[in-house]
């Protein structure tokens, strides 16, 4: 007799636009909204090069809401 097979279903809480904008405000610079979000490659870049030389900062004023949207989407269906 073959066991019954088991899926595990994790279920992440959505990622808050709101925590994402207090961390791109106080420590942006660092990169730390984009650990937040799971981003650990963009993180580090922006870790050492100052969120390359601000400007990844000030782009990222205005994406967040739709990266912190498609980062939403994709842990949804279990891509992240």
């Amino acid at each position: 007799m073959n066991a019954p097979h088991s899926s595990v279903a994790y279920i992440y809480k959505p990622k808050s636009l709101a925590v994402a904008y207090l961390l791109w405000f106080f420590l942006g610079i660092l990169g730390i909204h984009q650990f937040y979000m799971g981003k650990v490659g963009r993180g580090v870049l922006y870790l050492f090069t100052g969120a390359v030389f601000t400007i990844g900062w000030w782009v990222d004023l205005f994406t967040l809401p739709s990266q912190v949207r498609t980062i939403n989407a994709q842990r949804a269906v279990g891509i992240r």
